[in-house]
């Protein structure tokens, strides 16, 4: 089932009731309600606004992400359920014993596919996947020759210019990407805790400051179809230059985008659903392949 993502961006109370999260508007007098359990994102942007600890217990026995924003309207913090899957204390065990040739394994695959999306993403961009085919045929185990680093150099240029450099610091785009990306990582960790496994061990990203190495490490094939989404609204608003309201908007509809996963077609938030799945079928010793899903050209 595919989840709804909710943003909120006036002052207004969130409580529960019968099952159903109550949003009671500042100055409106009618009260909107929505079944929490068709709830998978909420994005919490207005200062003014308040939960109430029943709807916080509500929403994590149904595994919802929600989103915390600073003052400036910049993602910040994020609630998870810390209970996703009746085998976890199990997964965890086999996540965390995992051998490092397995986790090479799965870091290449991750990588094959994040530059095969790569270059599907410059294809429907620009008409011209210019040499990321070829460099997908060349990753090795564990990434050893940094061929996504190589990868990144080409891709950038010639998605967004040769001028551009992606820093999260940097000129614009950068900051529309960036926001993105957290949505993204949201999401993937939201996935990962449903499948029972454990956002902070990745099977690469190792530093001790992340909270959400395997998520980071999940979402890498899936980065393109932000990136994507990104140049699609570049072009669409040339002069933009700061993020409004109606692009964070249109941003959080990249959760329901369609993707190629196997022999079908599938939203992007149930595309990574089965990509963590799989991920544990693969610690388990189930898979010995993830699944991904694939940007449409």
């Amino acid at each position: 089932m595919l989840k709804r993502t909710l943003y909120f961006t006036k002052p207004s109370h969130l409580t529960v009731k019968d099952k159903q999260l109550v949003v009671s508007l500042k100055g409106e007098d009618e009260a909107k309600t929505v079944p929490v359990e068709d709830i998978g994102f909420m994005v919490i942007e207005n200062m003014q606004l308040t939960l109430s600890t029943p709807l916080i217990e509500k929403l994590m026995d149904n595994n919802v992400a929600v989103i915390f924003c600073n003052s400036k309207h910049h993602p910040q913090s994020m609630l998870l359920n810390m209970e996703g899957n009746h085998m976890q204390a199990e997964i965890y065990r086999q996540q965390a014993n995992a051998s490092e040739p397995l986790k090479k394994n799965l870091w290449k695959q991750t990588i094959i596919t994040k530059i095969e999306n790569q270059s599907k993403v410059l294809q429907k961009a620009t008409g011209n996947p210019a040499s990321l085919p070829s460099l997908a045929k060349q990753v090795k185990s564990g990434d050893s020759d940094n061929r996504e680093g190589m990868a990144a150099r080409i891709y950038w240029k010639n998605l967004f210019g040769k001028d551009f450099i992606r820093d999260r610091y940097g000129e614009w785009p950068n900051a529309l990407l960036n926001y993105g990306y957290i949505v993204l990582r949201a999401a993937m960790a939201r996935a990962l805790v449903g499948s029972g496994l454990l956002p902070s061990f990745g099977i690469f990203h190792r530093n001790r400051f992340n909270a959400f190495c395997l998520a980071d490490d999940m979402m890498e094939p899936y980065r393109p179809m932000v990136d994507l989404l990104v140049f699609d609204l570049y072009q669409k608003y040339p002069d933009m230059e700061v993020l409004e309201k109606e692009i964070k908007a249109e941003m959080l509809q990249l959760l329901s985008a369609d993707v190629q996963m196997k022999e079908s077609t599938r939203p992007l938030m149930i595309a990574l659903t089965q990509t963590s799945a799989s991920l544990a079928a693969c610690f388990k010793g189930e898979k010995k392949n993830l699944e991904f899903g694939y940007v449409i050209t």
